[in-house]
């Protein structure tokens, strides 16, 4: 049995004070993560030059889907984990940190394998040029072994912040970003070794990091920590695992799949100029939607604990604060974009080019950033409470059901109008933000009954069939 319960203050503590407790760490850990790569693009951008921003941004929605495996494991063990907390199931909960790491090496090995015997098709598959392709190509050949040990990472951090440890998890990633940062300097400035540097930066720290958070849960003060009985495989935790974990995963593997189709069609109205302009425009946005996420995964702990634990009112009260607080990150990320967009990209590029591209896509992306705050948040709250089906509806609408078919019909009419068709792509994604909030909106309407009951009973822990989920 573990010594402290580190998780007795979510059913105790006020919930503002602990939103900030938790959301603090969880959104400063959030934006280191995207400092990799935006200090990638600012030092490319300052010294390689256009053509190797775009040759990155080519690589980001296939690093989106490793990213999805990872997500894929580690959000389905960190909800889990906080709802078995709630039960006090202190075993079950050692059981779902080992069956997860098994999950990470078995999805580590596949993604590593296949990026290296599929690397230029796969490139080639999400817009790759002759002129960029070189770029992408070794930037990802030295990257992709790295990248098991920055899921392993953001699987075992998010372990942390379920387990009560968010401040250090925080500064464990904090760490990787400030060895991210002055290796990027090195390598890229100093060594002049251009895109394999910010390559070898990324890796180096990310390894990093993940070592010290394997470290974590070996040590014997750890609340929840590696035990014997942990690393027996147990179907029933994978299924849970995965089925949680399904949504952030089909939101991420949905992304990278649009992001594909979003690239050939900037190509086509706009060329590898615009793929780069995207590139920069989605590192800003991205700063915006890692405080989203970064309150959401806050929120998540607090709500999965009190949905296991019966309290129907601090789940509701977790909920509303965060949703309010998203609105208004998304609000102020659309104020900046709409009234200062140059000087926002000019923090990543020198090129006029890029410049003149960038501007009105920035704007288009970012004008109806509240409502992705309101869908973003309302996706990981079901995914927080065990109601994974909603969760997945909800993060895939934007992307899958309106983004996708948008980027195709949308252009021809304002070329028809006599517009331009990469216009015509920006504005497809201002329409589908649209409309994907008004598909969550209505989803949330009919599950408010959570607040009213928590109907998730404590299931039995049956080995032949293993518990059921709601």
């Amino acid at each position: 049995m573990p010594q402290i319960d580190r998780t007795r203050e979510l059913e105790t503590l006020k919930i503002s004070r602990l939103l900030w407790m938790y959301a603090l760490p969880s959104i400063v850990s959030h934006i280191i993560a995207s400092i990799y790569n935006i200090v990638d693009r600012v030092f490319l951008g300052q010294y390689v030059g256009a053509l190797a921003i775009a040759g990155l941004a080519i690589t980001m929605p296939i690093m989106n889907i490793i990213h999805a495996f990872g997500s894929l494991v580690g959000a389905g063990s960190a909800a889990r984990m906080s709802i078995i907390l709630g039960k006090k199931d202190y075993k079950w909960a050692e059981d779902i940190l080992g069956n997860s790491l098994l999950l990470t090496f078995f999805f580590g090995f596949l993604f590593v394998t296949g990026g290296y015997l599929f690397m230029d098709r796969i490139l080639t598959a999400f817009g790759a040029s002759d002129d960029t392709i070189a770029y992408a190509r070794e930037y990802m050949n030295i990257v992709l072994p790295g990248m098991f040990m920055t899921t392993l990472s953001f699987n075992l951090t998010g372990l942390m912040r379920a387990t009560g440890y968010p401040k250090k998890s925080m500064w464990i990633m904090a760490g990787g970003a400030v060895v991210n940062i002055f290796l990027d300097a090195l390598f890229i400035y100093v060594l002049d070794w251009g895109i394999a540097g910010a390559a070898w930066a990324t890796t180096i720290s990310m390894t990093g990091t993940g070592i010290l958070a394997v470290w974590h849960f070996l040590q014997k003060s750890s609340f929840i920590r590696f035990r014997r009985h942990a690393w027996k495989p147990k179907l029933y935790i994978f299924r849970n695992i995965l089925l949680i974990g399904m949504s952030p995963f089909s939101m991420n593997l949905a992304a990278s799949a649009v992001v594909a189709l979003l690239n050939n069609q900037l190509i086509r109205y706009g060329g590898d100029l615009a793929v780069g302009a995207y590139g920069l425009v989605n590192t800003f946005a991205s700063l915006s939607v890692m405080l989203i996420l970064g309150l959401c995964q806050g929120m998540q702990p607090i709500a999965g604990y009190n949905y296991g634990a019966g309290h129907p009112d601090r789940l509701k009260s977790v909920y509303t604060l965060t949703l309010k607080i998203n609105v208004l990150i998304g609000f102020v990320g659309a104020v900046l974009a709409l009234t200062i967009p140059h000087a926002m990209l000019r923090l990543f590029t020198k090129e006029e080019d890029l410049m003149q591209i960038g501007i009105p896509a920035m704007r288009f992306i970012m004008v109806m950033f509240p409502l992705v705050g309101f869908t973003i948040t309302n996706s990981n709250f079901f995914q927080s409470i065990d109601k994974p089906w909603i969760a997945i509806v909800t993060s895939l609408s934007r992307q899958v059901l309106f983004l996708a078919p948008m980027i195709y019909l949308i252009p021809p009419i304002f070329i028809n109008a006599g517009g331009a068709g990469l216009t015509g792509v920006w504005a497809s994604m201002t329409i589908s933000d649209v409309l994907g909030a008004a598909l969550a909106f209505a989803l949330m309407l009919t599950q408010r009954h959570v607040f009213r009951t928590v109907e998730q009973p404590r299931p039995k822990r049956i080995k032949a069939k293993g518990p059921k989920t709601n």
